[in-house]
């Protein structure tokens, strides 16, 4: 026999590797078979959505034990607001809380804010009790469309949302999916942009967060708007299309920022 014609013998190492992919594939196949469950997996952080789509080559997610913790004690309290009473405000943050990062750190990250177009007239017409119960409705369909993201709300600015993203692509996809979450008959609109800011636990701050906000006053009614860095990053969306926009002058910011905007394509 030839030493051409001899067959290398599979490693330990090699064929864990090869039954990890295996048991992977079969999980991932059984937990898309559950739309409801995959969704609620998602949104958790218990996987991550690359791994759902290729099961064999991905990390099953990317999530920390304390994140999956609060995205699960945000979820129930939001399905649910008496739990938040039964366990105790101060004890959701003290099991939720990590290590002071002391003034913030650093991180590159894409921002994204929404507002809701038409609110101010809205509460004019039907007062302050009905726009109290709207925004209580859109933010109970946000907070899952920004987790299933791998998304952080930082805050909520009366009908608007200020949100973080690890990735553009995720950023913009999370946005795409909001367009359709505001009650009748108001209309979401979003800016994001990508940089460098400083993150803390309870707020981000920096020239990217002053960017994306001016980007999100520019846009229109179920409109999504993004710097050119943002679409750079993200890429080609499937479903979607980057249309360019002229360059924007916006307030407080020195330079002209070049925009583009987001469009479903029909199906």
């Amino acid at each position: 026999m030839s030493a051409d014609e001899i067959t290398p013998r599979p490693t330990k190492r090699t064929t864990v590797a090869a039954l990890r992919r295996l048991l992977g594939q079969k999980a991932a196949e059984i937990i898309r078979s559950d739309p409801e469950e995959a969704a609620r997996a998602l949104e958790l952080g218990i996987i991550d959505r690359r791994w759902l789509e290729d099961p064999g080559n991905e990390p099953i997610s990317a999530s920390k034990p304390t994140e999956i913790l609060e995205n699960f004690l945000e979820r129930s309290v939001e399905r649910r607001p008496s739990l938040l009473s039964t366990i105790g405000l101060s004890a959701v943050q003290l099991l939720t809380s990590g290590p002071s990062p002391g003034k913030g750190e650093t991180q590159t990250l894409t921002v994204a804010f929404t507002d809701l177009e038409g609110f101010t007239s809205f509460t004019d017409t039907y007062g302050d009790d009905a726009a109290v119960s709207l925004i209580d409705q859109h933010h109970r369909v946000a907070g899952p469309v920004v987790r299933r993201r791998r998304g952080r709300i930082v805050k909520h600015l009366g009908d608007g949302l200020l949100c973080t993203f690890p990735s553009a692509g995720e950023g913009i996809r999370a946005a795409l999916e909001l367009l359709a979450s505001p009650p009748s008959p108001l209309r979401l609109r979003a800016g994001l942009h990508v940089g460098e800011c400083i993150v803390s636990r309870d707020d981000v701050v920096g020239h990217v967060v002053n960017t994306a906000a001016r980007i999100t006053e520019t846009a229109k009614g179920n409109q999504i708007l993004v710097s050119n860095e943002a679409a750079e990053l993200a890429g080609e969306i499937p479903g979607t299309e980057y249309r360019r926009l002229r360059k924007r002058a916006l307030k407080g910011i020195s330079e002209r920022v070049e925009l583009y905007e987001v469009v479903p394509l029909p199906t």
